[in-house]
């Protein structure tokens, strides 16, 4: 507090500007100007966060931050409006201050309308208790970095704070049974809209239970398959030390029934397990049906998709990959769709007051008394009495508005990936994809959106902080898919582990290489005309994606 007291807010945008720039001098990390200025001046964020005409979009959850920002920012940029944002990923509240620096005038200014602000499921909560975000879209909650996060329901609290602080409108997603449940903590006057899928889909996104439901399933089936092979070879070997051969047709006899009881039991447990995942998935689509989605995911092709909004279908197809951006998109499109109802509403109120102040100078004119009169009369809807107008704009608001909702299928089919979200980097006229995993279902979901066949693969796993420490969670993805192609590469500090945990699945990684740049370098050596696929945790990809650089243009992600 003492530093704060000693630092006039006149000169914070110029100190954290000249802080900035040494620290990108020296090739620091892109939040520590922000770290900084936090310390020097705390309240920096919120005060030129206020500047904002439509206020914050605070975008948070477990999988798909990154992309589903750079998708509301995009979108809500094509639209008209001036969107401030945090495009790095820098997700923490001092990243937040470093974007601004970027941004502010030395006076301190903000040049925008909108921001559009991606936070950490935790740092979310040291955001919102210095800036109240208009809206909150928050996307899921799922097992990811257990050793910061505790629980699952830990971090559903921790968004629960987030939606609790919105103070215009919460847009949530339907499907997460944890994250729908966070509608009755948005305070009272906040609009509470959903995004969703239809029933077809909800197959190829798990929540969170029905995924670990299955995992169990699948540990039972293994465990009961090896307890039924060890008692057959425990039955065989006593049969075969018997004396005698009716002491050898008994104990095979015995293990005939072993084994069959070992059978049965393991069918009795798998369907057991099976039951619980359908049984969680039924639960969680029974819960869905219920709510009314702004936004539905109706179809996916590849990476072309079918919306639905107002009863109205649209096709859309997209330049990002990956079927789970398809859903994002639907996140960013509920959210979107909020702000430029608001939008438009201020331009008919700010329509409103200059109709009227018209009226008021005609009326000044005593001898035009009865022109103003005759010209009140004939207002056109936007520019009637607040009351008579509200009702012909909700009537209008029944109405599907096709024309806005194309212009919204037309932004989002033209966002491009965020850096290291399915990004392609063409190094020698080779397309080269980045893909980020942090979790079970980022990487299950990765897997399938991006078919290893005709593709050199190489996994980068790291486990720094922004990484999580703990990376138990690689047991929790299936990669029997990669048994046909095999991996190519395997890099980063838990290189080994990743080799053991493919081993287990009967993928082969036929390199193995801790040193991420020499192992970078060695992937793209190898078999240069095949198309790559790269996935990589988050430090990782920082390091993949520096390394790649150093053999072709890569674009400077400002980090």
């Amino acid at each position: 507090m003492a530093a704060h007291a000693l630092i006039p807010k006149a000169l914070t945008p110029a100190l954290g500007k000249a802080v900035r720039a040494a620290a990108r001098l020296h090739g620091g990390g892109t939040a520590f100007p922000g770290k900084v200025v936090e310390r020097l001046d705390p309240g920096f964020m919120a005060r030129t966060l206020a500047q904002l005409p439509y206020g914050v979009v605070l975008v948070s959850g477990t999988n798909g931050k990154t992309t589903t920002t750079r998708i509301v920012a995009s979108v809500l940029e094509s639209l008209g409006l001036h969107v401030f944002t945090n495009p790095t990923g820098s997700n923490f509240t001092r990243g937040v201050v470093s974007a601004l620096l970027d941004k502010v005038s030395m006076g301190g200014r903000l040049d925008a309308d909108i921001a559009v602000l991606e936070l950490d499921e935790a740092y979310a909560v040291h955001f919102v208790r210095r800036v109240k975000p208009r809206y909150t879209l928050l996307l899921n909650v799922m097992r990811d970095q257990l050793d910061r996060f505790g629980e699952i329901d830990n971090t559903a609290r921790l968004l629960g704070k987030a939606a609790a602080a919105t103070t215009g409108t919460l847009v949530l997603n339907r499907e997460d049974p944890r994250i729908a449940a966070l509608a009755g903590l948005a305070p009272r006057g906040t609009a509470v809209r959903y995004f969703g899928l239809d029933e077809s889909l909800r197959r190829f996104f798990p929540t969170d239970d029905s995924m670990h439901c299955e995992l169990a399933s699948d540990g039972e089936n293994r465990e009961n398959r090896g307890d039924k092979e060890d008692g057959a070879a425990e039955a065989a070997a006593g049969a075969e030390a018997a004396a005698g051969a009716e002491a050898a047709a008994g104990a095979e006899a015995a293990a005939g029934a072993e084994a069959a009881g070992g059978a049965e039991a393991g069918a009795g447990t798998v369907g057991a397990g099976t039951a619980g995942a359908n049984s969680a998935r039924a639960t969680a689509d029974s819960a869905a049906e219920q709510l009314p989605a702004d936004v539905t995911l109706m179809a996916v092709d590849g990476n072309s998709a079918t919306f639905r909004m107002d009863g109205e279908q649209y096709d859309a197809t997209l330049k990002l990959e990956g079927v789970y951006n398809l859903f994002n998109a639907a996140a960013a499109m509920a959210v979107a769709r909020a702000v430029m109802d608001d939008v438009e509403e201020k331009r008919l109120a700010r329509g409103m007051a200059g109709r009227s102040a018209t009226i008021r100078t005609i009326d000044n004119r005593a001898a035009d008394n009865r022109v103003a009169d005759q010209d009140a009369v004939k207002q056109p809807a936007s520019t009637q009495p607040a009351a008579k107008q509200s009702a012909t704009k909700q009537s209008a608001a029944n109405q599907p508005d096709d024309a806005a909702d194309r212009r919204l299928i037309e932004a989002i089919s033209a966002v491009t990936p965020a850096f290291g979200r399915g990004e392609t980097i063409e190094v020698n006229g080779v397309p080269v994809e980045l893909i980020l995993v942090k979790n079970p279902m980022g990487f299950r979901l990765a897997l399938t959106s991006f078919p290893a066949e005709g593709h050199g693969t190489m996994i980068v796993i790291n486990d720094q902080y922004a990484d999580g420490r703990d990376m138990s969670w690689l047991w929790d993805v299936d990669f029997t898919s990669l048994r046909g192609t095999g991996v190519d590469m395997v890099s980063g500090v838990r290189a080994t582990d990743m080799a053991l945990r493919l081993a287990y699945d009967g993928v082969e990684a036929r390199s193995i290489d801790e040193d991420i740049d020499r192992a970078v370098a060695r992937f793209l050596a190898g078999n240069p005309t095949q198309p790559k696929h790269i996935y990589c945790t988050y430090t990782a990809m920082l390091a993949v994606r520096k390394r790649v650089a150093t053999f072709t243009h890569v674009e400077d992600a400002g980090l």
